[in-house]
C-alpha cells in the first residue's frame, strides 16, 4: 500500500526524548524480521487509518514491513458485515451458502498474496482464513480481532474459531474481549497519531473556514458524533437525544461520516438517519468523502460535546481524537470506551438515549465543567494511546512472539 512517509523523530516533540530511544530500542530486537499486515480496505474505518501509520513507522525503524488488502466481491462483503453484526451479538445466522463463499473468497486471494513472512498479522474475520495458506513451520500468525467480541453470536463464534485456533497467537483491544483459546492473547489499544491531518492543532480561522464551506454557523454551540453510517453507532439515538435537548438548551447537531469499502449497509442507514432529522435545518448530515481528515479535526475541535453514542464499539477512536482535541466527550458504556471514557474524570459515560441527553445538556450548561474533563482527556490519550504507544506494543509484542513459552522475557 502507498503509505505517507513518517519519522520516528518526529514525535520526539510530543512523547520525549526517552521514550523514543525505548521505541528504537525495542525495534533492535526484531531487526531482520519480515512483517506483513493484512486487512480488507485500504480505505475507510478504523483499521485502514491504524495501518496507515504503523507501517511506515515500521519501516522508518528499519523493519521490513508490508500491507496487503483482500479483495472481494460486494456478495461477499454482505457476509462479512454479517459475521460482523454477529460478533456483535446481532442474531444473524450463516448460511451454507454463506460460508462457502467466505471460504472461497480466503482461497483466492490466498492463491494472489504473498504470504510468506516472519510475521504476519491478520486483522478482523474479513481475511481471517488466510491462515489456511501458511506454511507449516514458516512464520508466526497473529490473529488481530478489532471488533468487540464479548458476547458473540455462538454458532457464528464457533465457525470462526475453528479457524482463530490455527494462529500462534491472537490480539484483542479490551479485556472484556478475551475469549476462551488454548492461544495466548495480548491485549493492545487502537491508537490515533497526532502528526495527522486529522489531529494536528488547527487555528481558530482554519476551523471556521471549513464550518463555512460545510455550511454550517457557529452560532449555537455544536453537538457533533463522527462515525460510519451504521446502526450500531446508533445515529437515531443520537437524533432522538438531541430532540431532547433541544427542548431547553439551544444547540444544533452534527452526524457526520461515510462509509467503508467492506461495508454495504451504509447507504440504508444514512437514508434512516435523513428521514429521521425530518427536515429539521439544525440537524446537519455530512456525508463526507474518504479523507476528509481536515473536515473531520475542525468539526470536532468546533464543537461543544463530541457524543459516541454506540450500541457495540471495538474501541472508538473517534473517542479518542476528541479526546485528543480537549473536547468533552458523552460515549456509550460499551466495548473499548470505557478504556478512555472513566466517567466524572476524562468524560462522561452513558447508557441510553436519556442519558446521553441528560449529560449532553450537562455539559452544555457548564462550560467549566467540559473544559476540565476536556483538558484530563487530552492527559490521558497522551500517556496510553497515542500511534508511538501502539508501536511501542507491536514490538514488544513480535519480540515475545520469539520466546514462546516463556514466562518472563527480558528486554535490554
Amino acid at each position: 500500500m502507498n503509505t505517507p512517509p513518517l519519522a520516528l523523530d518526529d514525535y520526539r516533540p510530543i512523547i520525549g526524548a526517552a521514550a523514543v530511544a525505548e521505541i528504537r530500542e525495542l525495534a533492535d530486537l526484531i531487526k531482520g524480521r519480515r512483517l506483513l499486515m493484512v486487512n480488507s480496505t485500504a480505505v475507510g474505518g478504523g483499521v485502514a487509518e491504524l495501518l496507515n501509520r504503523l507501517v511506515p513507522l515500521l519501516k522508518d525503524l528499519g523493519i521490513s514491513t508490508r500491507w496487503e488488502v483482500i479483495r472481494g466481491n460486494e456478495e461477499f462483503f454482505a457476509v462479512t458485515k454479517a459475521i460482523h453484526n454477529a460478533l456483535h451479538g446481532a442474531p444473524v445466522s450463516l448460511t451454507a451458502a454463506m460460508r462457502s463463499l467466505f471460504l472461497e473468497v480466503a482461497a483466492r486471494n490466498a492463491a494472489s498474496l504473498d504470504v510468506d513472512a516472519n510475521l504476519v498479522v491478520i486483522h478482523d474475520p474479513q481475511p481471517l482464513p488466510l491462515v489456511a495458506a501458511r506454511t507449516p513451520g514458516r512464520g508466526q500468525w497473529v490473529w488481530r480481532c478489532h471488533v468487540d467480541v464479548s458476547h458473540p453470536r455462538s454458532e457464528v463464534w464457533e465457525f470462526l474459531r475453528e479457524h482463530v485456533l490455527r494462529y500462534d497467537a491472537s490480539v484483542f483491544s479490551a479485556p472484556e474481549f478475551a475469549q476462551s483459546l488454548p492461544i495466548p492473547q495480548y491485549l493492545i489499544h487502537p491508537a490515533i497519531d497526532p502528526l495527522a491531518e486529522k489531529n494536528r492543532e488547527m487555528t481558530a480561522t482554519e476551523v471556521e473556514a471549513v464550518l463555512t464551506d460545510l455550511g454550517i454557523r457557529d452560532d449555537r454551540p455544536i453537538v457533533t458524533q463522527v462515525s460510519r453510517f451504521d446502526r450500531l453507532k446508533d445515529p437515531l439515538g443520537v437524533i432522538r437525544a438531541y430532540q431532547l435537548i433541544r427542548r431547553t438548551v439551544e444547540c444544533q447537531l452534527v452526524l457526520a461520516g461515510g462509509g467503508a469499502a467492506d461495508d454495504p449497509e451504509g447507504a440504508a442507514v444514512l437514508e434512516e438517519v435523513r428521514r429521521a432529522a425530518d427536515g429539521d435545518p439544525s440537524i446537519h448530515i455530512l456525508e463526507l468523502p474518504p479523507f476528509s481528515d481536515r473536515e473531520i479535526n475542525a468539526l470536532q475541535r468546533a464543537s461543544a460535546v463530541v457524543v459516541q453514542k454506540s450500541i457495540r464499539e471495538g474501541f472508538g477512536l473517534t473517542v479518542t481524537e476528541a479526546l485528543w482535541k480537549r473536547r468533552p466527550v458523552v460515549a456509550s458504556a460499551v466495548g473499548g470506551i470505557p478504556l478512555q471514557v472513566l466517567h466524572n474524570l476524562t468524560g462522561l459515560l452513558v447508557h441510553s438515549v436519556e442519558g446521553a441527553a441528560f449529560r449532553i445538556r450537562t455539559l452544555l450548561r457548564d462550560p467549566a465543567f467540559a473544559r476540565r474533563l476536556g483538558e484530563n482527556g487530552h492527559e490521558y490519550v497522551k500517556t496510553r494511546f497515542l500511534t508511538t504507544s501502539n508501536l511501542r506494543r507491536w514490538l514488544a509484542l513480535a519480540h515475545a512472539l520469539q520466546h514462546p513459552g516463556e514466562r518472563i522475557i527480558r528486554l535490554p
